[in-house]
């Protein structure tokens, strides 16, 4: 069995703000979620986040983890306090105990999976994530003998100038055995300037003790300040645009974009300058989007091409064009083949396929048939004040310019609505319909001259 903790309770002052450090966001999740989706590999059977200030905002926003157990630190005393308040939860659990870090949010899955299997197979007593950093000034040493099996960690303002050029340093993630560690927490000391209890100095009284080197040590860089919490979404933007360019998405000028690592890509996918993934957004082959644009939540198929436009919680089928300059929003369903222009914007609607909407236009809880042309400026007037109403549009029907279709109103199928109407009542099909005032001319007429 194995039990994951997680240190979460700090306020990480250099953040400024009052938010919990480990609720500050990084590509669309927060730093502690992100540690929760590290555990994918190793299934442990019990997680504990242990918090403490602002401890009730951590509680709601993991609230769609489950059976996530919360530990309380009212006083924040160091690493080694914090484990101590497990004390009590983890009585009688007779298996390993895995300690993370709330604000280090780039452990990959499979680090933490080897520091478990290799913790296991040597049956050790607690086993240390260490990292070789090109600078490790300010870091404690941590040096080993030939079989990675710790001998000492020595502090930087300790170290000798000899024992300085180690670069091997302690990533601040372990693994323990519960019995082992349960029977050393009482004696830990707060013997420091900080006075505060640390988990380095459990291991002193552990035996044998592994080390495993982390293979990227930016996996275990935390988070502390606004700056490395830019550098970590650097980071995390490398693997991810890494990931995609090896598999077969072209990004054009890729530093100018940016993708969340919940959206999925295929294959022959081009991803144009100044355009953002975001959310649980997937893009079908042979797709073509941006410049410019913003997809969210939203699902792509094949062929798509989206330029200069917003397209969020909305879904687009094979074909279809949008923008420059449209905007899908609010569960906007697109058809095959359809065209989606400039100017337009598209709310609760669907669009059945081959359809045109090419500029100019408003169209909210509507539903579109097929073969359906949108003239320019039409508006579906959806909100009467109090409520949201529909429209209905048949296929093959067609709107003039500047038509307003006052909801709720259905217009059949092959409809032509003339330019400039304002249509307030149902059209039955093959019907022409001319809402509209009949033009008035009078010749002669002009303005008479200001008397003053």
């Amino acid at each position: 069995m194995v039990a994951v903790a997680i240190l979460a309770a700090g306020r990480g002052t250099r953040m400024k703000s009052d938010l919990p450090k480990v609720l500050h966001d990084l590509g669309g999740r927060t730093l502690v979620a992100r540690v929760l989706e590290s555990l994918s590999e190793i299934q442990p059977s019990r997680r504990l986040v242990i918090i403490g200030y602002r401890g009730e905002l951590v509680q709601v926003a993991l609230q769609s983890y489950p059976d996530l157990e919360f530990v309380e630190q009212t006083q924040q005393l160091g690493t080694g306090h914090a484990i101590q308040q497990l004390l009590p939860h983890l009585k009688g659990f007779t298996g390993d105990l895995l300690v993370l870090n709330g604000d280090v949010p780039l452990l990959r899955p499979q680090t933490i999976q080897l520091l478990l299997a290799t913790h296991q197979e040597n049956k050790n007593a607690a086993t240390i994530l260490t990292a070789h950093l090109p600078n490790p000034k300010g870091y404690g040493r941590v040096f080993c003998d030939g079989q990675n099996r710790l001998q000492q960690i020595v502090e930087d303002r300790d170290c000798t100038a000899a024992q300085k050029q180690n670069h091997r340093i302690n990533a601040g993630v372990y693994c323990f055995h519960w019995p082992d560690l349960e029977q050393v927490l009482p004696n830990l000391k707060a013997e420091n300037d900080q006075q505060e209890y640390y988990l380095t100095d459990a291991v002193n009284f552990l035996n044998p003790v592994t080390v495993v080197d982390v293979e990227d040590y930016q996996e275990i860089l935390g988070i502390n300040d606004r700056k490395q919490l830019a550098t970590a979404y650097d980071i995390l933007q490398e693997r991810v645009k890494d990931k995609w360019m090896a598999a077969g998405v072209t990004l054009i000028d890729p530093n100018s974009i940016t993708i969340d690592d919940t959206v999925d890509l295929a294959p022959d996918v081009t991803i144009e300058p100044q355009t953002h993934l975001r959310g649980n957004t997937k893009i079908e082959a042979s797709s073509h989007i941006g410049p410019g644009s913003l997809i969210e939540n939203s699902h792509l198929g094949a062929n798509t091409k989206v330029f200069y436009s917003v397209v969020s919680d909305s879904t687009v089928a094979a074909g279809t064009t949008i923008g420059p300059y449209a905007h899908l929003r609010g569960h906007a369903s697109i058809g095959e083949g359809c065209r989606v222009g400039n100017f337009v914007e598209i709310k609760n609607t669907t669009i059945g396929s081959r359809t045109n909407v090419a500029h100019l236009s408003y169209l909210g809880d509507a539903t579109l048939g097929e073969k359906v042309n949108i003239g320019a400026g039409t508006i579906t007037a959806n909100y009467d004040g109090v409520n949201k109403h529909q429209t209905i549009i048949g296929n093959g029907s067609k709107t003039g310019a500047n038509s307003v279709l006052v909801a709720p109103v259905t217009i059949g199928n092959n409809v032509t609505i003339a330019a400039g109407s304002a249509i307030t009542e149902d059209v039955p099909d093959d019907s022409l319909a001319i809402g509209r005032s009949r033009q008035v001319i009078k010749p002669g007429w002009r303005l008479k001259p200001n008397s003053d």
